[in-house]
């Protein structure tokens, strides 16, 4: 993670290029809904509609998030940019789902499915499309190859975090995807005569969207009440720290991040007895100094002189209480 780039920078590239992208999109759409009354064209340009407002929910998060700290917020704003990617997610499933689902469903009940009017319009406003949104998604992919840890695509899905690249990624691939179902249910409609097989499409675009605002709810949900720093930056740091002559062990490391590009470290360490007041600052000094160099994201770094013994009872004093508590 100690790259000359920011990740926000990245995001920031592929945030714009999906606000772009998505405009153009769902005016064309829009235009061909109109003209050939297709229920799956309409689901689509209301989809692009929600995730050109959901990109610039996460501009404005990624602006308030690079406030700086105050006395209210000592730890600055940067979990802000989770909150309103949580925003966005939710934005997906209630509107964009939604009125998909809707849409399908009541073409159906009610027989009001017609036939899709000029199909071969219709086909070609979303080949632009899928144009569009593959550039879009190529952007953000490329943004995406440049943080990810090489642990697999999953792994690296899950570990980045940086919600202004993930959510634009999977709002630019269910879009894709979206086109693709789109283009078949009219194709289909088409072939066979029955418009019908429109209506299942627009369905079939809102549980997508459903699937995808659900797993982006979960992944953001993590970022949002607070997940960990890299498993491999903890341990170098405790393997590290652990070899330094004056200190006897390291008794426990816990982080958090508070932004995408902002960790908060706190650290237990038990020196050696004999070690002078002068010695353990120097030390405590040249550690903080050290961590932060080899890992920028490290902004806050808070560590504690105890003893193991004294850790121990403090952490079972904690759990007992915990445990009481519940």
């Amino acid at each position: 993670m100690a790259r000359s780039q920011r990740p926000q920078d990245g995001g920031s590239k592929a945030v714009y290029a999906a606000i772009g992208s998505n405009l153009g999109i769902a005016v064309t759409k829009f235009v061909a809904a109109f003209f050939t009354g297709s229920s799956s064209m309409l689901a689509e340009g209301i989809h692009s509609i929600i995730d050109t407002a959901n990109e610039a929910l996460l501009l404005l998060g990624m602006r308030r998030a690079r406030r700086p700290a105050d006395a209210r917020h000592p730890f600055g704003y940067g979990v802000e940019i989770y909150f309103w990617s949580f925003v966005v997610a939710i934005l997906i499933f209630g509107l964009g789902a939604g009125f998909s689902i809707f849409e399908g469903i009541e073409a159906i009940l009610t027989g009001e499915s017609e036939a899709v009017a000029s199909p071969i319009v219709a086909l070609v406003v979303l080949a632009l499309s899928f144009c569009l949104e593959g550039y879009s998604w190529t952007v953000a992919f490329r943004e995406f190859q440049k943080v990810r840890g090489g642990r697999g695509l999953i792994r690296d899905f899950r570990d980045l975090k940086d919600p202004s690249i993930f959510v634009v990624l999977f709002e630019d691939t269910a879009a894709c995807l979206g086109l693709v179902i789109a283009a078949l249910g009219i194709a289909a409609a088409w072939a066979t005569g029955m418009p019908v097989f429109d209506a299942v499409g627009s369905i079939l675009i809102g549980i997508l969207l459903a699937i995808t605002a659900a797993i982006l709810a979960v992944e953001v949900k993590g970022l949002l009440i607070g997940e960990a720093a890299s498993p491999d930056i903890v341990e170098t740091i405790r393997t590290r720290v652990a070899a330094r002559p004056e200190i006897v062990a390291v008794n426990e490391i816990r982080t958090m991040h508070l932004g995408p590009n902002d960790v908060l470290l706190t650290m237990s360490i038990d020196f050696a007895d004999g070690v002078l007041s002068q010695q353990i600052e120097a030390a405590v000094s040249e550690i903080e100094t050290r961590v932060k160099a080899r890992y920028p994201i490290i902004r806050r770094l808070y560590i504690e002189v105890q003893s193991r013994e004294a850790h121990r009872q403090s952490v079972a004093a904690q759990l007992a209480a915990d445990t009481a508590a519940s």
